[in-house]
Parts: C-alpha cells; structure tokens; sequence
C-alpha cells in the first residue's frame, strides 16, 4: 500500500497545479495567485487590512508588498480608517471592481470544468469539502445570527433532511416544538452558525423563555466536519451564552437513533432526566445546571 504522506503529497501537488499557485500570471490576469488572493478578499468585502492579513494568513511585510502592487495598478485605495488613524481600510476602485468580476468569472468556470471532468461530482465535492473542513478547522468561527439568515436556513434545512433520513417515521419539523426557531433570538436565546471560511458547516440554538430554564436545540455539524470537536464547541459557546442571558439550567431531547450527540452529552456533564416535553420525535431528555 502506498505510504500516507506519499498520498498527502501528491494530492498537494495535484492541487499546486491545478489552481496555478506557480504561475506568474494567475488565471492568465497578468498577477500571481498572492495578489489576485488579496483582491478577492477586498472583493468579498474584507477592507480592514488586519482582517484581511489574519483571513490570508499573511505577514505584515508581504501584505504590504501585494498591497502596494494592487495600488500600483489602479485597483484599490487604502485610506486611515475613519474611527481609528491607526488602522487601514482598502477598498476597491472601478477598475478593481471590474477585475474582480473577471476572476469570480474565470474561477467559476474552472470549477464547473473540473467538475464535469469526473463522473462522480457529488463524492469530489464531499471529498473537497472534508478535505477544506480540514484545513480550515482552526479558522472556523462560531457566528451569532438570526435562525433565518440565509446561512442558519442551510443549517437546518441539512438538519431536518437528515433527520428525516434517520428517524424511522421520517421527521417533519412542523410536529416538533417551536418549528420556526423564534425563541432562539436574544433576550430570549441565541443561534449559532459555525462559518468555515464562507460556508456553514454547523449549527446550534438556545431556546430561552425568558426564565432561569432555556433549551439547547437543532445541534447540527456538516458530515465534513465532523470529528473535530465542532459539535462540542457548539455546545460549550451556547451555555456560555446561557450564562449572559443569566440561564441557570439547560434540558435538551434527542433521539436513541442519534448515537453521537447523546455521546456528546453524556460526555459533557449532561444527565438523563424525565420526558419534559411532548415532543413526538425525542426519546432521550437531558438536563444541566449551570
């Protein structure tokens, strides 16, 4: 059998190559692929030059370089920012707008290619996406939205599908308690989406009623992203939030057919309690203090 690191490296090789990481002229724009990456990051809506540093994982010195090159050509502007002449803001010019455009362009199409090129495109994207999971895991960020922003709405609607995949009577959301997620906005409760990098790959929301008791509920991590402790670190910034709102005890249900989570849970200082709800779906009920 081939070695792991022989496959891990020819796969970085195959990948170096594919997205012309070498060329001098990425895409064929006339820049290498340092600075098309920085003004795809102020296209996306990245201006605070420390963010865009930190999303790239860039040295000062050479964001600087690539900076000053974009500026060179006529595609940003970076200015003080207008709170703090300490910190520095780019900005796309007309001529930058334009050049970004092409290059969502060209990079949409060289996806759709490589896509069309295997006969398996759903098991590639799983696999990219596990792979990305991967790489992004220390950059992923746990974001406070409102359970129908567009990204929470991906979350659940993979939640409920899954759901009714596992569950023997299928699942329908509109039986279950508080089917629209309206308890889970402050000052009542909260909902998390875990972003890697612009994608969702998780969820988790604190049903609060306004009392000392909330509900843990729709804990979801992406099939990709499972196995890197996402789950746990869901659960763990949810009780966090619990205690702001100045929740003292947290139940939850779930289901015998979801292995993992009451692993999680019993893991985590959970304890099985008494049904609480009349919930159709759940068979297993948990309870924490605070």
């Amino acid at each position: 059998m081939l070695d792991a690191v022989s496959r891990v490296r020819r796969f970085n090789r195959a990948v170096t190559s594919e997205v012309g990481a070498l060329d001098s002229s990425f895409l064929g724009r006339g820049r290498p692929l340092g600075a098309a990456r920085v003004l795809n990051a102020i296209g996306h809506g990245r201006s605070d030059v420390a963010e865009i540093r930190d999303y790239l994982g860039l040295d000062s010195g050479l964001l600087s370089r690539l900076l000053r090159s974009l500026e060179d050509e006529g595609l940003i502007e970076t200015t003080a920012h207008e709170d703090d002449a300490r910190r520095r803001v780019a900005r796309l010019t007309r001529n930058g707008r334009r050049e970004f455009e092409a290059y969502e362009t060209i990079s949409n199409m060289q996806a759709e290619r490589l896509l069309a090129r295997h006969a398996k495109s759903e098991s590639l994207l799983a696999a990219m996406d596990l792979v990305a999971s991967a790489l992004l895991q220390g950059r992923t960020a746990l974001v406070e939205m409102s359970p129908r922003a567009p990204a929470a709405r991906h979350c659940l609607a993979e939640y409920y599908g899954e759901l009714a995949r596992r569950f023997s009577q299928g699942f329908d959301v509109s039986l279950s308690r508080d089917p629209d997620a309206r308890d889970m906005i402050r000052p009542r409760g909260v909902f998390l989406v875990a972003m890697s990098d612009t994608l969702p790959v998780g969820c988790v929301g604190l049903k609060g009623s306004g009392g000392e008791a909330a509900e843990i509920k729709r804990l979801w991590v992406a099939p990709s992203a499972r196995g890197l402790r996402l789950g746990r670190w869901l659960m763990e910034t949810a009780e966090s939030a619990a205690r702001e709102l100045s929740i003292k005890v947290l139940r939850l249900d779930t289901n015998s057919a979801l292995p993992e989570a009451g692993q999680l849970y019993r893991t985590s200082g959970w304890r099985k309690i008494p049904r609480f709800n009349d919930d159709p779906y759940p068979d297993l009920f948990f309870e924490k203090h605070l």
